[in-house]
């Protein structure tokens, strides 16, 4: 039975592209995942496998960021529309391009008044957090005499896109990474935290206000630590919570390294002024310690993969 080639289009698929745009010290984040998805005039490479009328979906790519550095990204929609255009009408077999894509919303992390303690939390504005992402958890043990209440949150994705470093490590033979003086430092958050309180002849904490309150100060030691490396902001994190929160004597954090990669435009005679990143999302570093109150022994499992 004789076949015919029906219905075919072909591109690169989420495309993951993170644009800074720095208007002074004020910086704002368009964060697209974008689908690219052409067709037109392509029974050959079908039938014969002629590439004669096929542009490389790595050429989709690579137009993608290049298009993040050369318009901008006022909104998805206009960045489609630049990039559909493009395609259409620059290449003659293509008759039709398709751009799906998806945004994530960022807001800005509302920082200490200018009279923190802390080094320049009335000047931060490099630091977001991502929009509805986290989930609160909460386990309650009771053996008929004593509680533990270990509460927290997973997935609260936050990002600096700048006032991050990372150098003087160790180097040998197999290393490759470049070290960085002003890097986007990003992670996605999962902190659970003890609290002191284990009887029922001792005051109960107020858990809603406990809850709010470690997040808020969670989130503003992220945004105003200079961070030399993703340990070091940990760290802070979770001071800040233990000092700030009389009730909470230890923290347990796993932080994967969100990392963000310069992409390279040379080729395509641009300068990429750590404007235009690729957000991978695997392998990460992941981190993970405790933070605890002088003279408390630990009792959050190591692994929290069930908690």
């Amino acid at each position: 039975m004789p076949t015919i080639l029906g219905q075919n289009q072909y591109g690169k698929a989420e495309n993951r592209v993170v644009k800074i745009t720095r208007d002074g010290d004020t910086h704002h984040i368009k964060d697209l995942n974008v689908s690219v998805a052409l067709s037109g005039d392509m029974d050959d490479v079908h039938y014969s496998g002629s590439n004669a009328n096929v542009l490389p979906t790595d050429t989709t790519k690579n137009t993608v960021y290049a298009f993040a550095k050369e318009y901008g990204i006022e909104s998805a929609e206009q960045f489609g529309i630049h990039l559909a255009r493009h395609f259409v009408t620059t290449q003659e077999p293509i008759h039709q391009a398709r751009i799906r894509i998806e945004e994530y919303a960022w807001e800005r992390i509302e920082t200490s008044d200018g009279n923190s303690k802390f080094i320049g939390a009335d000047e931060v504005k490099h630091s977001f957090v991502r929009k509805g992402q986290e989930t609160r958890v909460s386990q309650i043990t009771f053996d008929g005499e004593k509680w533990q209440v270990i509460s927290g949150l997973k997935d609260l994705t936050v990002m600096n896109s700048t006032n991050s470093e990372f150098w003087g490590y160790v180097k040998d033979k197999y290393t490759t990474l470049q070290e960085a003086y002003d890097r986007i430092l990003a992670t996605q958050v999962s902190a659970k935290w003890r609290y002191s309180w284990s009887s029922d002849a001792e005051r109960m904490p107020n858990w809603e206000k406990s809850y709010e309150q470690a997040r808020k100060h969670l989130l503003q030691a992220f945004a105003e630590t200079y961070s030399l490396s993703l340990q070091q902001t940990l760290y802070q994190m979770g001071s800040r919570i233990i000092n700030s929160r009389s009730e909470i004597d230890e923290i347990r954090f796993s932080l994967p390294n969100k990392h963000h990669f310069l992409v390279d435009l040379e080729p395509f005679g641009l300068k990429n002024d750590n404007e235009v990143y690729f957000a991978a999302d695997r392998p990460y570093g992941l981190i993970e310690a405790t933070v605890l109150r002088d003279g408390v022994e630990p009792q959050i499992p190591v692994d929290m993969t069930n908690l």
